[in-house]
């Protein structure tokens, strides 16, 4: 059987040595060459089965590589990297035909499985990229510091090890702690979660430990608490930087002696769980003014995962968009109406300060207030927040200083189109700054 042949468009020669040495291993015949117009000119003269071209290149674009590919076979596969995972540039590409995009660095895990399925391979079964458990938690996204917290997370399940996650609201703490639960040999038993912010102070000892009947006025019967229902699986402690400094000492307890009571009890139970701790404070800082236990802090920071907010990995927007998307349609029993291009540059270009859980909540209700299949920037502009002007101007500047004057690749930081930032730059009167090329 004749070996599939790619041909390769990268202009940094390391990687371009890399991604041969990895494709040829796997048994394709691998053309590697330099720049977009040598690109150009070996579609022109030779046959291939697949395109995989970097977007930023000398001479020739790479998506002037991709549009060269379609006129002269429409059905030829092309898949793009781009150094800098902006949205804009993905829609661009996909627009433009194009199969896929790779961020980079690239994965060869991640590059395999798309050459396998663009060659007629294992085709995509419409999973957005990231971790699925069958029955359980879904976390998206393929942006490396989403990566790197997997990797953490596929280490540490096994473990009996406390885990604090840390990371802003709306990032997916819960997600992480059901993910910990179901790959860890407790995956089979039960998984308990409070949230410490959501309880009345007095009342979050009674919902750990539980009590006795009459250990107060109302108590007319035993309860027991997470820590008692959690018994052989996994409990979960959201915002612990809320815990009540009296209860803190009670939860080191159980860290330390595996025991603890019931509130109004004599009798010593065993604590057999997990203990998967979350928070979006500065439990650190919190030590240092006292009103956290350094104690306690030691014990929960034995394995920690940080979760990156949204804004810094928006690359997996259109995969989050996606998924959403489809667990929306599966809720509403009908398909939700999908954002177009230049919705998805504005939902790109959004700071997400409430993360993944504020991206959801804008895509239902503007699914829910669409009159037709498409959503426009029109439609979701009224449910999302207005950027901030002062703080936009910033941004703006610093990424033409950084690009030192080059607008594409200023576009290319700020994650929007190029014309995005013309009109941005005219609002601002940074026209002048600094002298552009």
């Amino acid at each position: 059987m004749t070996r599939p042949r790619i041909l390769l468009v990268e202009d940094r020669d390391s990687l371009r040595r890399m991604l041969e040495h990895a494709l040829s291993g796997e048994g394709y015949r691998v053309t590697a060459v330099a720049d977009g117009e040598a690109g150009i000119a070996r579609l022109s003269a030779e046959e291939f089965d697949l395109v995989l071209t970097d977007l930023k290149l000398p001479g020739a674009s790479g998506l002037e590589v991709l549009e060269a590919a379609r006129e002269r076979r429409p059905g030829l596969p092309v898949v793009v990297l781009t150094a800098y995972g902006t949205i804009p540039t993905a829609v661009s590409a996909m627009r433009g035909g194009a199969y896929h995009f790779l961020e980079k660095p690239v994965e060869i895990d991640d590059l395999s499985r798309l050459v396998a399925e663009a060659l007629g391979g294992p085709q995509d079964d419409g999973e957005a990229p990231g971790l699925h458990l069958p029955g359980g938690p879904s976390i998206v996204g393929r942006h490396p510091k989403l990566r790197a917290a997997l990797k953490l997370l596929h280490r540490v399940a096994p473990t009996e090890t406390t885990v604090l996650l840390t990371g802003e609201s709306g990032t997916g703490k819960e997600l992480f702690a059901r993910a910990l639960h179901r790959l860890s040999p407790r995956g089979a038993g039960p998984f308990a979660a409070l949230n410490c912010a959501a309880i009345p102070e007095a009342l979050v000892e009674n919902e750990l430990f539980g009590h006795e009947k009459g250990a107060f006025t109302g108590a007319d019967r035993r309860q027991a608490g997470r820590f008692e229902t959690a018994r052989g699986g996994t409990l979960f402690l959201d915002e612990i930087g809320e815990l009540p400094p009296a209860v803190q000492g009670k939860v080191l307890r159980v860290l330390e002696e595996r025991t603890f009571e019931r509130i109004g009890g004599g009798a010593t139970l065993t604590a057999d769980v997990r203990l998967v701790a979350a928070t979006n404070r500065d439990l650190a800082g919190m030590v240092e003014d006292g009103t956290f236990r350094a104690d306690l802090y030691y014990r929960l920071d034995v394995f920690r995962i940080e979760l990156p907010a949204l804004r810094e990995r928006a690359s997996d927007v259109p995969f989050l968009i996606r998924h959403l998307l489809a667990e929306l349609g599966r809720r509403l029993g009908r398909q939700p109406p999908a954002p177009d291009s230049e919705a998805l540059e504005l939902l790109g270009a959004q700071p997400w300060p409430g993360n993944v859980r504020e991206l959801a909540n804008v895509l239902e209700r503007a699914a829910i207030l669409a009159d037709g299949p498409r959503l426009s920037a029109a439609d979701l502009a009224p449910l999302l927040a207005p950027l901030e002007s002062g703080g936009e101007r910033e941004r703006l500047r610093r990424a033409l200083e950084e690009a030192e004057g080059d607008r594409h690749r200023a576009a290319e930081l700020l994650g929007v189109s190029y014309r995005t930032l013309l009109r941005r730059i005219r609002r601002h009167d940074l026209g002048g700054y600094p002298e552009y090329r």
